[in-house]
C-alpha cells in the first residue's frame, strides 16, 4: 500500500487489530526486517509498518533529506492513516527517526533497538561496516538467509549520490538534547557487543529520559532478532 507523505509514496503494510504500533527499519533495510516484531504482536495490536523514502518499495526522498524531514514524512503519514498515539518501536536508523518523532509528538510509548544517539565519527563506512558483520553475526544462523534477503544490498560506495549524502546528513545529527523532551515511557534494548551503536549511547539515553529502562542482551546490532523469543516476551510485559 502507499500513503502520500511530505510530497512523496511511501510504502507501508498494515495488518492486526488494535492499539498502534509503528514500527521503523534501519538503514538499508525494509518491511521485512521489522516484520518477525510485527508478526509476534499482531494478535493484540494494530500493525503498520513502512519501507522508508529511499528503502524497499519506496523511491528515494526528492531532495538529500534530514532526519527533520523524514519526521516530518512520518507525521504526515502517521496522521493520514488515522493512527492515534502510536506506540513507535525502530531499530538503528528507525530509531534514531523514533526519537526525533516522539521528542515532539504524542505517543503511547517508545521502544528503540540499537539506536544511535551521537554522530557517526565515520559515515562514509558505517553502511559498509554494518553490512560486513551482519553477514556473520553469531547466534543468526536461522536468520542469515532472511538477512542476506532482506538487508540492503547496496552498501555506502554503492548508494546513489543523493542517498550517500542522506546517510550523512543522518549520521551527523547528535539526538541527546531530544531525549530529554520524551515523556512516555520508554524500553531500550541493546546487543551487548554491539560495535554500531554504542552501549555508552544507550546509558546516556536512559539517564536523560524521563521514564526509561535500559535492557542488555546477549548479541550485536541485531541482538532483538538474535534474541527475538526474549524480546517479543519483554515487549508483552512492557506493554
Amino acid at each position: 500500500m502507499i500513503v502520500k507523505a511530505n510530497n512523496t509514496d511511501v510504502n507501508y503494510i498494515q495488518y492486526g487489530e488494535g492499539k498502534d504500533i509503528v514500527l521503523l527499519h534501519g538503514w538499508g533495510q525494509n518491511i521485512e526486517m521489522m516484520k518477525p516484531i510485527g508478526d509476534n504482536l499482531c494478535d493484540r495490536f494494530r500493525i503498520t509498518i513502512f519501507d522508508l523514502p529511499g528503502f524497499g518499495e519506496s523511491p528515494e526522498p526528492p531532495t538529500a533529506w534530514t532526519l527533520d524531514d523524514y519526521m516530518v514524512m512520518l507525521e504526515d503519514a502517521i496522521e493520514k492513516l488515522k493512527i492515534k498515539k502510536p506506540i513507535v518501536m525502530g531499530h538503528s536508523f528507525g530509531g534514531r527517526l523514533a526519537i526525533r518523532y516522539s521528542s515532539e509528538n504524542n505517543i503511547e510509548k517508545l521502544v528503540l533497538f540499537g539506536s544511535p544517539l551521537r554522530p557517526e565519527k565515520d559515515a562514509n563506512n558505517f553502511k559498509t561496516r554494518m553490512l560486513k558483520k551482519a553477514k556473520n553475526l553469531p547466534g543468526m544462523k536461522k536468520f542469515a538467509e532472511y538477512m542476506k534477503k532482506h538487508i540492503g544490498s547496496r552498501d555506502y560506495k554503492s548508494a546513489s549520490p543523493l542517498m550517500r549524502q542522506v546517510l550523512v546528513n543522518v549520521v551527523n545529527k547528535d539526538l541527546t538534547s531530544y531525549t530529554t523532551k520524551i515523556k512516555a515511557p520508554t524500553l531500550i534494548i541493546w546487543g551487548e557487543y554491539d560495535t554500531e551503536a554504542s552501549l555508552e549511547d544507550a546509558k546516556l539515553m536512559e539517564s536523560h529520559m524521563m521514564d526509561a529502562g535500559l535492557i542488555i542482551l546477549k548479541g550485536t546490532h541485531y541482538a532483538y532478532l538474535e534474541n527475538l523469543g526474549q524480546v517479543i516476551s519483554i515487549l508483552n510485559k512492557f506493554l
